[in-house]
């Protein structure tokens, strides 16, 4: 009877044993299921954090200074070759066109082709194209290279947010945004000192001129940051050996939970909402890249000829911007508010440029001005990217931001060749930046006027 009762026991005891064991496991499929604890997405974000973020971060870095490098070399080129500010204008603002005509159907294939090929493919033609700008010699060859870059970065910008939003939640897009698009604050902080010097020291060898040599030298890392992305980026999450099959789960459940209803692209093509959002992104472009192109050269009206000086005056506005622009997407993602922190920005931005023309001859009150404005439209262009994601959903999104970006980028085109036809027409580009600064107050206007997205 002893030895029957101890093994009754024994048996309840595993019995009990597996039942714990199954209520713990339930336990834990019921946590993933419910979005897991805060320090489980905490540790799963810091790995997605530290294994996709530098690499696009590189990547938008020289996409930004491959755009606007061209501003650099307008001090030595424009001479070279005899280009007049309203042909530089338009040459520099002509890549915008061909990004626009080829960028939708290169976000709509995104989905189907994946990250890794898209990204690789517009890298590597990009960074021959760049390279390839040391052969222009000409008016029509300056904008046929500059229409070419355009088409083949075509996608990237909102190729990446689309990518981010594959990976991020919405109560950290706005933060992972900030940290990829830094890399424009970075192209110039870098890009000005390292294109003044590429072009001062390099001048003369090998028989080129030391615009050639930026073009090049600029140009041709993008190849390899392409071979690379053939080779590292994940597709999607579920491609990833670097993930758990625990970490995917929660991933999943992070991003289904705030994917909640998704829409076809042709629903959002004909969403009103877009529209509006494509228009205030349009100003804010127009504002950022006209500022861009020509900041070396309002510097350099202030009295600065040195050209290593220029490059670092011109690195101050972006010193700035970069943490400006962080310390916003952290703010708008912690209070959970797009409209807000992109339109003040924005508006406080264009005032303090169009004061800016009152600094004639006054260098350090030009460069304080140039820089709280610069600094303003990089943090309303930041917050601005988290929006879109609020109204659309599913594969759809990646067509969605395509349109948006394809839209408002075209501003790129205007900004600078607005600034451009003004220094032909008034002999200074007074007119021209109080138009540039009219764009952002309009932007913000628009923006608040603008109807919230209904809660989910």
């Amino acid at each position: 009877m002893l030895s029957i009762h101890t093994a009754d026991t024994a048996d309840d005891v595993t019995a009990l044993d597996q039942k714990n064991m199954h209520v713990a496991k339930e336990a834990n499929v019921q946590a993933i299921c419910t979005g897991g604890t805060a320090d489980d997405l905490t540790a799963l974000y810091q790995k997605i954090n530290w294994r996709l973020l530098p690499f696009l971060l590189v990547g938008y870095l020289f996409a930004y200074l491959d755009r606007v490098n061209i501003g650099f070399a307008k001090l030595q080129m424009q001479s070279d070759l005899g280009f007049s500010d309203a042909a530089y204008g338009v040459g520099a603002g002509i890549f915008f066109i061909g990004y626009v005509l080829f960028e939708l159907p290169s976000n709509l294939m995104l989905p189907k082709v994946g990250a890794r090929k898209t990204f690789s493919r517009i890298l590597i033609l990009w960074g021959i194209t760049s390279a390839s700008m040391l052969f222009v010699h000409s008016v029509p060859m300056f904008y046929a290279m500059r229409f070419l870059l355009g088409v083949f970065e075509a996608g990237f910008a909102p190729g990446i947010i689309y990518y981010l939003s594959c990976w991020y939640g919405p109560q950290r897009m706005a933060r992972a945004i900030a940290l990829v698009f830094l890399a424009g604050p970075l192209g110039g902080i870098i890009g000005g000192p390292l294109s003044a010097w590429l072009i001062t020291s390099l001048s003369g060898t090998a028989g080129l001129a030391g615009w050639q040599w930026m073009f090049l030298v600029e140009g041709l890392p993008c190849i390899l940051l392409g071979i690379a992305a053939a080779a590292f980026l994940p597709n999607r999450p579920a491609d990833v050996a670097w993930l758990s099959q625990g970490e995917k789960q929660l991933l999943a459940v992070e991003l289904t939970t705030s994917a909640a209803g998704t829409h076809s692209f042709w629903a959002v093509a004909k969403n009103p909402r877009i529209y509006v959002l494509a228009t205030a992104y349009f100003c804010i472009i127009a504002t950022i890249y006209a500022m861009s192109f020509w900041l070396p050269t309002l510097i350099a009206a202030q009295g600065v000829t040195d050209t290593l000086q220029l490059g670092r005056y011109s690195a101050l506005p972006y010193i700035a911007a970069a943490f400006a622009m962080y310390y916003m997407g952290r703010r708008s993602d912690r209070l959970g508010e797009r409209r807000l922190h992109c339109a003040i920005p924005a508006a406080v931005g264009g005032l303090l440029l169009a004061a800016s023309i009152f600094t004639d001859g006054h260098l350090t009150a030009s460069l304080v001005l140039l820089t709280l404005a610069i600094s303003a439209f990089w943090m309303a262009y930041t917050v601005f990217w988290a929006m879109p994601s609020e109204h659309i959903k599913g594969p759809a999104a990646a067509g969605g931001i395509a349109l948006i970006n394809t839209i408002g980028l075209s501003g790129g085109f205007w900004g600078p060749a607005i600034i451009g036809w003004a220094n032909v027409s008034t002999g200074n580009s007074h007119l021209g930046i109080l138009i540039i600064a009219a764009l952002p107050v309009t932007a913000a206007c628009i923006i608040l006027a603008s109807k919230r997205p209904a809660p989910r």
